[in-house]
């Protein structure tokens, strides 16, 4: 019989520079929406959002100063290194780890180009081993926090003494298109953050001899995958950079699919609803959050820790349901026998569910 890898540690690095909403939407709204007249909708979309402050890489007024593509990804790479290496460090110190002991690191992001990749330049500066596996990941999107804890764990259950990184960089701000008063361009302006986030998580074996106790185990996890819904979410790549594609239909999607999904996934588990202790979900938007809730039949306060992620930091795309995971870890830890399900939706259009148990 298999045995499931462990959740040893997680740790979120927020980006350094953190505005109030109101602040963001008038810089912001000076290089979308350089017509006034779209100013207002501006906004009422970026209140609409539910977000209260979020975090930047870059001062708000440097971003006036970003010419193009280039200069944004540019900063994109300086940035993510130092970022995704402070959540890395931090997810080891708190498991006891030292880097020389990382087996695999997998890295994800959507919001940004490098190659060498991300996990590459952490080596180094990090002190990785020189044999460390890697394997960066582009494209998941916001699904990426809950699809890469899935992979990991099924790495580790072949790799039983393993420790395995998981980290996720994602600095929406500098995909921001100028002069776009698009929709989507606007909800994307007011809605999405800037951090990284790192789990770390061990094989069976090594959990064991490091006498891990009180930790999450990733019992069981499934992909969905919704057909003829490539035009919901995601990017289109041009001269300018990452154009968003968000679709008004997303919160119809989870609300229609969803909840039957996660319904089947536990009767597969043994489990039902009322079984579940914890839900650790991607904050995608106050309406695709209202959708969730519906197709679950669940309250505010079961998605409390997300809800407070939404207005605190904004929507961090694959790093936020890990740093719901951190905080629900820190302020509701789980006990003996209890189960979580970890879920996020992303581009394609797709979901990932994850159960946790203690």
């Amino acid at each position: 019989m298999t045995q499931p890898a462990s959740i040893a540690a997680v740790a979120c690095a927020l980006a350094p520079h953190r505005y109030d909403q109101t602040a963001i939407t008038a810089a912001f709204g000076e290089l979308v929406t350089p017509d006034r007249r779209d100013r207002v909708l501006l906004e009422r979309l970026h209140e609409a959002t539910g977000v209260a402050s979020r975090h930047l890489v870059l001062p708000l007024e440097d971003y006036a100063g970003i010419a193009d593509f280039g200069a944004a990804n540019g900063h994109f790479i300086d940035q993510a290194v130092g970022l995704g290496g402070s959540a890395v460090v931090a997810a080891l110190e708190r498991a006891g780890l030292q880097p020389s002991d990382v087996d695999l690191v997998m890295t994800t992001t959507v919001t940004g180009v490098a190659a060498p990749s991300i996990d590459a330049r952490l080596v180094d500066r990090l002190g990785l081993r020189h044999d460390v596996k890697r394997l960066p990941l582009f494209g998941l999107g916001c699904v990426a926090g809950a699809s890469g804890v899935a992979r990991v764990a099924d790495y580790l259950v072949g790799h039983p003494d393993d420790v395995a990184v998981l980290l996720s960089v994602e600095l929406c701000s500098l995909t921001v298109q100028r002069d776009d008063a698009s929709v989507a361009n606007l909800v994307a302006s007011g809605l999405f953050g800037d951090g990284a986030a790192a789990v770390v998580m061990v094989g069976a074996r090594r959990a064991a001899r490091m006498a891990l106790t009180g930790a999450p185990r990733v019992v069981a996890s499934r992909s969905r995958f919704f057909p003829d819904t490539e035009h919901v979410m995601g990017w289109d790549i041009g001269g300018s950079g990452f154009k968003v594609v968000l679709a008004p239909t997303v919160a119809e999607l989870v609300e229609a699919h969803v909840g039957d999904d996660v319904k089947a996934f536990l009767v597969d588990q043994g489990l039902d609803l009322p079984d579940v202790t914890h839900w650790i979900s991607h904050p995608g938007g106050p309406k695709v959050l209202v959708a969730l809730q519906r197709a679950l039949g669940l309250d505010d306060d079961a998605l409390a820790v997300t809800w407070d992620s939404l207005r605190n930091v904004g929507n961090l795309s694959s790093a936020s349901v890990l740093h719901v995971l951190e905080q629900t870890l820190r302020t509701h830890p789980g006990g003996s026998g209890e189960a979580a399900v970890m879920l996020a939706m992303g581009p394609g259009f797709c979901a990932e569910f994850v159960l946790l148990r203690w």
